[in-house]
């Protein structure tokens, strides 16, 4: 009896706990779920334009993660001193905050767009170029990639201006206009690339620069709405106000966003260029597991929709007690958070696992990608509760500031551990894909290893603006 009642309190919150979890948590689960069912969409109508089409797609879109991620990073940064002051009440510390995460979203952006259209072309032919894949192959693929690509480049700067605006909204525990804005694009994008790709209710039939003008035309709107809505609702977001009468930051705030921030953006887009590393390893054993692993990793997005939005709450409850000075309710809600994530998808992995056989069919490929599809998500199933746990270990550690530590942990880890391995694997042994896939997987009980007595520790739980 008394070890029953020290787990509940240990590990269990009380309604008020869960109200504030759910209230948090439903918008962007909602938001999440709807992004990755209607990306599921997508790939089925750019799928049946046939295999090429499908992987062209695919490979921009990961080169183009390498950006979004890279964008993350960097904006995380100012998102961790963001919640804290929120939590202190300080609403000039925002509005110094919301104006670094601009500025460096331009900076970045132009980058992006600078890099990508110089250098897309080759960039994609990293994935292509191999010996299972024929010269003809090669040329159809890479001309759709640059026809995708050419097209969705446009659409980084309203992407940036909406997150940036999110992002803001985000850290003060504003989930659900943020949602709101996401699902108008979403939708608007299903309906474009109906419309687009396939030539329908009288638009032009584009194939898949159809399906990037849809995302173009979709990000667009989403991020109006959030602008349009942030500003117009001055009185509920008092830090907006002013917000663009300069551009002039604190040095000291400056230099300590940077400080802690920089890590991040390193961090986040190392780590996404180290999974696209991997992922041209696996294209290595040619266009077939680039398709297969691309169904994979759309179904297997739909299956981590909670995962992403408790990575959301963790960064939002943990930062916003951290920054009020409660270093021990921090981490007891952060403990709670941990086993609510943890029970959740011990479930969804079986989920996956028995509807790993159902998804590939909706896929117009062949037999043998579709196999290869479902022994990957059956994979999938199984690591989704150790990735669950790496994934919110990770925003603990940075909810506190320890920025360096987060690199090492997900970026350096990455590079020295699955990185390696699928090289080896994939382009070393004559291992089935299938057999190199689990094993690269697997590699992240190494990481929820290290992770473990990281947190029980407690050193993230930390004050960083007193």
């Amino acid at each position: 009896m008394y070890m029953t009642k020290t787990f509940r309190q240990k590990y269990i919150g009380d309604r008020a706990f869960y109200r504030m979890v759910l209230a948090i948590a439903i918008p962007l689960i909602i938001q999440q779920g709807i992004t990755s069912f209607v990306s599921l969409l997508d790939n089925l109508m750019v799928g049946a334009l046939g295999k090429e089409s499908l992987s062209s797609v695919s490979i921009v879109n990961q080169l183009i993660n390498v950006f979004n991620l890279t964008l993350f990073g960097g904006l995380s940064g100012a998102s961790i001193f963001g919640a804290q002051f929120y939590g202190n009440g300080d609403w000039k510390g925002m509005r110094d905050t919301f104006r670094f995460r601009m500025i460096f979203g331009v900076i970045v952006t132009a980058l992006a767009l600078s890099v990508f259209y110089l250098f897309g072309d080759t960039l994609s032919l990293l994935f292509l170029e191999n010996d299972n894949n024929s010269p003809e192959t090669i040329a159809v693929t890479l001309e759709y990639a640059m026809e995708y690509m050419h097209i969705a480049l446009i659409g980084l700067i309203p992407f940036m201006l909406s997150q940036v605006y999110a992002n803001l909204l985000r850290e003060t525990g504003e989930t659900v206009h943020p949602m709101v804005a996401s699902v108008i694009a979403i939708l608007t994008n299903l309906v474009l690339n109906y419309c687009l790709i396939y030539g329908k209710f009288g638009f032009p039939e584009m194939g898949v620069a159809g399906a990037a003008l849809a995302t173009v035309i979709a990000r667009v709107l989403e991020a109006v709405y959030v602008m349009v809505y942030t500003h117009t609702h001055a009185a509920k977001f008092p830090y907006i106000r002013g917000a663009f009468r300069s551009l002039s930051i604190p040095a000291d705030l400056c230099r300590r966003i940077i400080i802690t921030g920089t890590p991040l953006m390193f961090n986040e887009m190392l780590w996404s260029l180290g999974m696209t590393v991997i992922s041209g390893n696996y294209a290595s054993r040619g266009l077939d597991v680039v398709a297969a692993s691309n169904i994979a990793m759309t179904a297997w997005n739909l299956f981590c929709v909670i995962m992403f939005a408790m990575g959301s709450v963790v960064a939002i409850m943990v930062g916003q007690q951290l920054g009020a000075g409660n270093i021990d309710g921090a981490k007891d809600i952060d403990r709670k958070l941990i086993f609510i994530t943890e029970a959740i998808h011990i479930v969804m992995g079986l989920l996956l696992i028995l509807t790993a056989d159902l998804v590939p069919l909706l896929y117009d490929v062949d037999e043998a990608t579709r196999d290869m599809a479902a022994a990957m998500l059956r994979i999938q199933g199984l690591v989704l509760p150790i990735h669950s746990y790496v994934h919110v270990a990770y925003f603990t550690i940075r909810s506190g500031g320890k920025t360096v530590i987060t690199f090492l942990f997900d970026c350096f880890y990455t590079w020295c551990v699955p990185v390696v391995v699928s090289y080896v694997v994939c382009r070393m042994t004559g291992l089935d894909i299938i057999a190199c896939y689990a094993i690269v997987q697997a590699t992240d009980l190494i990481k929820m290893a290290i992770a473990m007595p990281m947190l029980k520790s407690g050193f993230w739980a930390k004050n960083i603006i007193q």
